[in-house]
């Protein structure tokens, strides 16, 4: 995320270890987020959609960007830019989206 924070410093993010959602169960990360209201970044791809689908029947999330580990960094950091640039925070709401755009 430092790469994000660089290239436009406005953008707010938030690493897991700043808000003790790291080594924690998806559930758990996706409850931080929420009340956090952020939207989530990820590279699990692997669980993290089937527990954003059980999040998001009983809680409102503020949204999840998944971003493959193979993805390189600076596509990630471009595509992370373009979308908080052209778009609203209540685009996201209960919104999961996969990277690259």
């Amino acid at each position: 995320m430092l790469g994000v924070r660089r290239r436009e410093p406005r953008i707010s993010f938030l690493q897991a270890f700043e808000v003790g959602a790291d080594e924690k169960n998806d559930l758990t990360v996706l409850k931080i987020a929420a009340a956090e209201e952020r939207v989530l970044v990820s590279h699990d791809i692997r669980t993290m959609p089937r527990h954003f689908r059980e999040f998001t029947r009983q809680h409102s999330s503020p949204g999840l960007i998944l971003v493959p580990q193979r993805l390189p960094i600076s596509v990630t950091i471009d595509d992370l830019v373009l979308l908080w640039s052209a778009s609203e925070d209540f685009e996201w709401v209960n919104r999961l989206l996969y990277l690259p755009v």
